[in-house]
């Protein structure tokens, strides 16, 4: 008994020791760990073991270093200029931009402009028509790449543009898109031409548990053709139906088709991810980038587990911290840290008309229960939450006074903070800004009002719930 007191007491301290060492780690979520250590010891030490800790291991550390070392080298041109911002972004806005482009160097370049697509269908029929007229390369990246009709149809049109000799790149995701990898249409894919890579590989399980943790993935959306054209958006390789959480469909996604200098800088993210998964060098990916005449400032901004802690949220915050009269955000997930939460409470708090849309049935119910727990707060501030019915709402969106907006992957939970490689666009224009704040109004209109007087009347068994779940969040 002495024994297993002993070996219980040392089990419990050393995980303690190793959370209060490290510097990383918010008040909040160390309590987090502190609590299920004590209330779930050995369960809690074999999480902390497998899930406690965001490195990715220092290879992929050092990896990640050597190939923006590369890029920066042989492509800063493509990145933009630094002094672009106070040259094309309003001032009240420039804050937001400049952290942006601190994370991974890429700026604002003038020159580009943007459609976005009505709907799931007129999204595959471009992306297909685009690839089709493809006559140099095609680059592809998607956390979910499911064998459905979307996947099947770009895995299509890129064996058809292979055939006729572009070079073709698609990466997927070892999770996200782990049948897909094992499947016969990848193999048909390999033969075809087309050029593979799996992001984030789960081929050595063991030997990624021990050095990392398996839930650390390539969230990222990236279409890039000819260096030409570019989409981005929330939508992956998949049906709105979105077989694999059938019960959730539709899944409601958008996306916008950009043309410009902003293509290439997501062409180089695209590239430090496929270096990464292939150890090749930038030297065999094209850039080339057409002659800017008009069009609106944009940049890219990509974060990971390889990027300086807390950049998401960061970003959010001085985005927030910009908006003068009205912003609007969706979002599936939403598990704000304090920084973002705060942020939007003082937009509220200073007159800004914040407006969050949010999916009322989640596919994910810790995210479902935590978000609500942030419910009270937000109102009190003065927020609008609208709960979206008609299925999934999966788009990823903010839109700040008419002019400024974020569109991409990244959502605003701790998963795409901290765990995951994410890539966004932030971008100064007043009609792509318009044209998603009107399809952010056709949310709104399919969309019921969460009134404070309904928070207010939830049994207390479930506001504890509520909060249970958003203190534990982090270990989640």
């Amino acid at each position: 008994m002495t024994i297993i007191l002993t070996l219980h007491t040392l089990l419990v301290l050393t995980f303690t020791i190793r959370i209060l060492l490290r510097d990383d780690l918010s008040p909040p979520g160390r309590l987090a760990w502190f609590v299920v250590l004590n209330l779930l010891p050995y369960f809690g030490s074999a999480i902390y073991f497998l899930f406690g800790e965001t490195d990715i291991g220092n290879r992929a550390d050092v990896r990640h270093k050597e190939i923006f070392r590369e890029i920066r080298a042989k492509a800063s041109w493509f990145m933009g200029e630094p002094d672009n911002t106070d040259s094309l972004i309003e001032p009240t806005y420039q804050p937001g931009f400049r952290y942006a482009a601190s994370i991974n160097g890429f700026h604002p370049s003038a020159g580009n402009r943007a459609e976005l697509m009505s709907d799931g269908d007129e999204t595959l029929t471009r992306m297909v028509a685009d690839i089709d007229a493809a006559t140099d390369h095609v680059h592809v990246l998607y956390y979910i790449w499911l064998d459905d009709r979307t996947g099947r149809a770009l895995a299509e049109a890129l064996m058809r543009a292979a055939r006729r000799g572009v070079t073709c790149r698609a990466m997927a995701d070892g999770l996200g898109s782990r049948k897909l990898i094992k499947s016969e249409l990848w193999q048909r894919m390999q033969q075809a031409g087309v050029q593979l890579a799996v992001a984030l590989s789960l081929k050595h399980p063991i030997r990624t548990i021990l050095t990392s943790r398996l839930d650390l993935r390539n969230h990222r959306k990236i279409t890039v053709i000819d260096s030409r054209i570019t989409y981005c958006g929330s939508r992956n390789s998949a049906d709105p139906e979105f077989e694999v959480k059938a019960k959730y469909a539709p899944w409601v996604d958008i996306m916008l088709r950009f043309t410009g200098p902003v293509v290439v800088q997501n062409q180089l993210l695209f590239a430090s991810d496929w270096m990464h998964a292939t150890s090749e060098s930038l030297d065999g990916i094209a850039l080339s980038r057409g002659p800017v005449e008009g069009g609106f400032p944009a940049q890219v901004m990509g974060v990971g587990p390889t990027e300086r802690h807390g950049a998401t949220p960061h970003l959010f915050a001085n985005l927030i911290a910009c908006a003068q009269s009205e912003l609007t955000l969706t979002t599936p997930y939403f598990v704000p840290d304090a920084t973002v939460l705060e942020a939007l409470c003082a937009a509220a708090f200073r007159g800004v008309n914040v407006s969050l849309i949010f999916p009322k049935k989640n596919d994910s119910w810790i995210v479902a229960a935590a978000s609500h727990s942030y419910y009270h707060r937000l109102l009190d501030a003065g927020c609008i939450i609208y709960e979206f019915g008609e299925g999934l709402l999966h788009a990823k969106t903010l839109t700040i006074d008419g002019k400024i907006s974020l569109i991409g992957s990244s959502n605003l939970d701790l998963r795409s903070f901290d765990l995951n490689y994410e890539n966004n666009i932030l971008l100064q224009d007043e009609a792509t800004t318009q044209a998603i704040a009107g399809r952010q109004q056709t949310y709104i209109s399919r969309s019921e009002v969460v009134e404070l007087s309904t928070v207010l009347r939830w049994h207390y068994h479930r506001r504890i719930w509520h909060n249970v779940i958003a203190t534990i969040g982090p270990v989640l």
